[in-house]
């Protein structure tokens, strides 16, 4: 069974949109695009290179397949894990792209992605995708998420949680804190919430 896991550069109020360049994605009036790049460091480096290193998939949306299709096939000449990985895009507008590896999913998506997640092969790795995000998570389909939480608030943007996330417990299994202070945490889904009392 194939894991789907979504990895996230966010901030602490939540906002996933554009983390990485200044027109990456200006809807709503966003202007704060490349919010991320000046936090880079070595161990973000390191953690980033780790990430991509394994087998995977990806799994987008419609707009941060097309923000990447712009981009990433040009970049190393080719050569680097996104151009290798089979792409699949939820989408019920296009349905055909020259980037290599492009598989599109229309109609009942949350469906789809069950079925995909039977499947053998690689896990599937989420980034961006802010409205397929919110469905997965209605449909508890996330199984980890590796965040990347920058120390810096926004106040505007596409947020990571929003209404209508399934509630879920999750365990966390790694962290770190990069020198220019971004916690690195990773956590996998560990069953139902749970609640109490300290009375």
């Amino acid at each position: 069974m194939r894991r789907i896991i979504v990895l996230s550069f966010i901030s602490l109020d939540g906002v996933i949109q554009a983390p990485g360049r200044p027109e990456e994605d200006v809807s709503g009036g966003f202007n704060y695009g490349g919010w991320s790049v000046p936090y880079s460091d070595e161990v973000l480096s390191a953690v980033m290179e780790e990430q991509f290193g394994q087998p995977f998939d990806l799994l987008l949306g419609r707009t941060t397949f097309e923000i990447w299709a712009d981009y990433w096939p040009h970049q190393n000449g080719g050569d680097n894990p996104f151009n290798k990985a089979t792409k699949y895009v939820a989408s019920n507008t296009l349905t055909e792209h020259p980037w290599e590896g492009s598989v599109f999913l229309s109609g009942d998506v949350a469906e789809k992605v069950r079925e995909l997640k039977q499947q053998e092969g690689p896990d599937l790795q989420v980034y961006g995708s802010s409205v397929l995000l919110q469905t997965l998570m209605q449909h508890d389909l996330v199984d980890e998420y590796w965040l990347k939480i920058y120390p810096i608030t926004l106040g505007i943007g596409k947020r990571l949680f929003q209404e209508g996330t399934m509630p879920a417990a999750f365990s966390l299994f790694e962290s770190k804190t990069s020198p220019s202070g971004v916690i690195v945490a990773s956590f996998k889904r560990a069953g139902d919430v749970e609640t109490g009392s300290f009375a």
